[in-house]
């Protein structure tokens, strides 16, 4: 039970750093640290996604659902709805390319929108009040 319990936290963890991978550049909009945080976390994204990589928390994942006994993904929400959102049957290489690119694309869009937004406001510090 506790690794069956663990495993299912692995999968959410897995999820929210995904998540966060995708959309965690918005919080540059809010706190000036943030991509302190979340660029190393995205470049790692893009990485496993180019290279083919398997993330770390999979095998823990693995190795913490063959201690519980289990061998597949069945059971409660987290299994069915969580699980193939992280892991989905059609993932090939292809598709992880495409995957890798909206990131790089969506989080290129907002750091542009960060840049200029704290470009416009060193401009209105400074006096110039352009950008």
């Amino acid at each position: 039970m506790v690794y069956h319990t663990l495993a299912g936290l692995v999968v959410v963890l897995h999820l929210a750093f995904i998540i966060f991978v995708v959309v965690g550049g918005l919080l540059a909009l809010c706190w000036h640290w943030a991509p302190l945080v979340h660029l190393p976390a995205a470049l790692w994204g893009v990485f496993i996604e180019v290279s083919g990589g398997v993330c770390p928390l999979t095998p823990l994942e693995n190795a913490l659902r063959r201690a519980a006994g289990a061998s597949g993904y069945s059971g409660g929400f987290i299994e069915h709805y969580l699980v193939p959102t992280i892991y989905p049957v059609a993932l090939s290489h292809p598709v992880q390319l495409l995957l890798a690119s909206l990131v790089v694309l969506a989080n290129a869009l907002v750091y542009w929108f960060v840049w200029r937004r704290y470009r416009r406001a060193r401009g209105r510090l400074s006096g110039r009040g352009h950008e």
